[in-house]
């Protein structure tokens, strides 16, 4: 999307993603198979409502505002205070990835060409204070979202509504946005600029919360915020550096079959140690017994502890998510221009040698395709320059022959000196040494992070051969594919372009606009899939590898449920001894 919020949003995206999306899957003495499908909860036992979940953090849930919050359905913290028109699936594995009502009767219903999307609102619906939830509130709460105040959140609204470019929040236009109309209390219109099939992925956007006109106190909401979820906020210190929830009591399962609130109280601390968080989800004493943690990992020196103790190991979650990591090239520099340079770099490469730089095929998997290895998106399987397992160098220098190095050449490749496991320079040394077996000699240019994102995401700056990743916002191929490969998508002048190759194929930039318009995901998923196979061929990156996540919880903590959405432990469904 070519608007500036993009900026905000793939920052965020590239920054927490990894923090905020890897998450611990449903475990116990069973656990989860390389596709994320559900396994035992640790505590076994029927969940049971009471006692206290502790949350244990190294980020803080900063923003706490609906209209700045960068989150789309998943099972955090935000989900159990903020209820939207849609939201995912409360399930382990592949049946996470469905949109299924929340405050709306069904995920919507679009008008012949999926530009207008129509919803209602359940019966029975109440703020904290008792007060009702109208489609008036929910339209006033997307319409803040567009205030310059309150950025940060999701910028697709602003992209995909008639008139969003240019609306600038209610603060400043008091008028509104004439294209989310409500007829009546139950009822609210959006009215798109181009066909979206995918509206019912957005609308599990926190930009959907309903909020109070009467009760909106502008930047300082955040601070006290009225909930539509299970929980509400008894305080917020430091901003998300320590956050108490307690029971709404007027939220009501009767309309949210989604949310099943066991704890009383929900108890967050963040700005720990990632190392004290393992330890003391490891030790598991007093409270810790009850705890769980939304955003740190076990990295391969923890996870070969956990291994030699099946007790810890039994306390394990694996989570999945839609990401991608991969090389990228820029072919508007040589030479990378010519595409059997491109194909022999594929062919060199030896995945497994990424994969140990990454961690371990415990915390990676082999990528060949751009699209994750998830039916949802579209999987479909290919190898357009199979290298095996471990590279094919033979094959890469018949290739580089053909591209007239007959010699072999010498390239310069970009990473960030941050150690995230992705963009490192582990994985980029990795790359090197695969390479060198092709007779390819790759010079190696570790920028710090911010300077590595600025240079690839700025066409200006952007270098001919480096370390990129990508996750999408929702489990369908359109925000994985788009902005990466629509050329309409590219941004010229400052930063913010994800559009790597710079690809401007019209027949690409169609076929975008038609699987848009598909409202059935089994149908666009199978069309992105085809799309994916066809870009690939053209040897436009390098797929290298898909995360893999791995989580400790506490002894005490049972009905864990992880979807492939997130690959985030959904909070909501968690219950304590």
């Amino acid at each position: 999307m070519r608007q500036p919020s993009v900026i905000s949003r793939r920052v965020a995206v590239a920054a927490v993603t990894l923090a905020l999306a890897a998450g611990a899957a449903a475990c116990g003495p069973e656990d989860n198979d390389a596709k994320g499908d559900g396994g035992a909860a640790p505590a076994s036992g029927k969940p049971q409502k009471g006692g206290t979940l502790s949350v244990l953090n190294n980020e803080p849930q900063t923003d706490f505002d609906p209209a700045r919050l960068y989150t789309s359905g998943g099972g955090n913290i935000p989900s159990l205070v903020f209820r939207t028109l849609t939201t995912r699936n409360r399930a382990n594995g592949a049946e996470g990835n469905k949109v299924v009502p929340d405050l709306a009767t069904d995920t919507g219903r679009p008008n012949a060409d999926a530009t207008e999307w129509t919803y209602t609102l359940k019966d029975g619906l109440k703020f904290e204070d008792g007060s009702p939830i109208t489609t008036a509130d929910i339209k006033y709460g997307i319409e803040r979202s567009f205030a310059a105040e309150l950025s940060g959140g999701a910028p697709y609204l602003r992209d995909w509504l008639v008139g969003g470019s240019t609306y600038q929040g209610p603060y400043k236009d008091k008028k509104g946005l004439a294209s989310i109309e409500t007829p009546d209390a139950k009822t609210i219109v959006f009215k798109l600029d181009k066909p979206e099939g995918d509206f019912p992925f957005l609308a599990t956007a926190t930009q959907f919360a309903p909020v109070p006109k009467a009760k909106d106190t502008g930047t300082k909401y955040e601070e006290k915020p009225v909930s539509s979820g299970p929980y509400k906020v008894v305080s917020n210190e430091g901003d998300g550096e320590h956050m108490v929830l307690e029971r709404n009591p007027n939220w009501s399962e009767a309309t949210d079959s989604q949310r099943h609130a066991y704890p009383d109280k929900i108890d967050v601390k963040a700005g720990l140690d990632a190392a004290v968080i393992n330890q003391r989800l490891s030790t598991s004493t007093g409270p810790d017994a009850a705890a769980i943690t939304t955003d740190t990992n076990l990295g391969p020196a923890e996870l070969a502890q956990v291994g030699s103790d099946k007790n810890l190991a039994s306390r394990v979650g694996t989570g999945h998510f839609g990401y991608t990591n991969y090389l990228a090239f820029n072919p508007k520099v040589k030479p990378f221009d010519n595409p059997k340079v491109r194909q022999a770099i594929a062919y060199a490469i030896n995945r497994t040698s990424v994969i140990n730089a990454a961690g371990g095929s415990a915390l990676a998997e082999p990528a060949t395709t751009f699209l994750p290895n998830q039916p949802a998106f579209g999987y479909t399987p290919y190898d357009p320059f199979p290298a095996g397992k471990t590279g094919d160098p033979v094959k890469a220098k018949e290739v580089l022959k053909e591209a007239g190095y007959p010699k072999g050449l010498t390239i310069t490749l970009t990473h960030s000196t941050e150690q995230n496991r992705e963009t490192s320079p582990e994985v980029a040394t990795a790359v090197q040494e695969a390479l060198k077996k092709a007779g390819i000699t790759v010079k190696l240019e570790g920028l710090e992070h911010n300077a590595f994102n600025e240079a690839r995401w700025t066409v200006s700056k952007e270098p001919g051969f480096f370390l990129s990743r990508w996750g999408a916002d929702w489990p369908s191929g359109g925000p994985f594919l788009a902005p990466i490969f629509d050329g309409r998508q590219i941004v010229k002048d400052g930063a913010g372009n994800f559009n790597h190759a710079q690809l401007n194929d019209p027949a690409v930039n169609k076929e975008i606009d038609e699987i848009n318009k598909l409202t059935d995901p089994a149908a666009a998923a199978q069309r992105w899939g085809a799309l994916d196979k066809k870009i690939g061929e053209q040897a436009l990156d390098v797929p290298l590898f898909h995360p893999v996540y791995k989580r400790l919880v506490g002894k005490d903590v049972k009905n864990v449920v992880i979807s492939d959405w997130t690959g985030v432990l959904d909070i909501s469904q968690v219950s304590v001894k």
